[in-house]
């Protein structure tokens, strides 16, 4: 028996409209948007038997993007981008199963002030400059 795919739309208690995507069988996969009461979109992105999975991008509710990364399997993993109010690029985070691990980039009018480093979610050290970081890891691909 091949499985209906059907376009689904969910709805806050208000009746205005909460998410929008593909569903089969009850299980969201493709893409979906998802909204804010005020009728921006909040989030969006692609499912896999019902968990996020790719790429997605965070909305404030002024419609200005927040933030953006990959999910596998509904966990964070890899680069994750934050933006400012205005937009511009304040970090970079490396992610593995939903906990930063790796370099966190920090930036000041888009350009690379500072480097930090996360293990299991934790700052476990720090880079003040730029120099210094790559002197004590030459073979660091940013």
């Amino acid at each position: 028996m091949i499985s209906k795919k059907e376009y689904h739309y969910e709805y806050y208690v208000d009746g205005k409209l909460k998410g929008e995507g593909w569903k089969t069988e009850q299980v969201k996969i493709g893409f979906w948007h998802f909204y804010y009461p005020n009728g921006k979109v909040s989030h969006e992105g692609h499912y896999q038997n019902n968990k996020k999975n790719g790429y997605w991008y965070f909305y404030t509710e002024k419609n200005k993007l927040s933030k953006e990364g990959h999910f596998i399997n509904d966990k964070a993993e890899k680069w994750w981008i934050i933006y400012d109010i205005a937009t511009k690029i304040t970090r970079k985070y490396q992610y593995k199963n939903n906990k930063k691990q790796g370099y966190c980039l920090l930036y000041k009018n888009n350009k690379l002030f500072k480097v930090e480093l996360f293990v299991n979610d934790k700052k476990t050290g720090g880079w003040t400059d730029i120099i210094s970081f790559k002197r004590d890891n030459p073979n660091a691909s940013l």
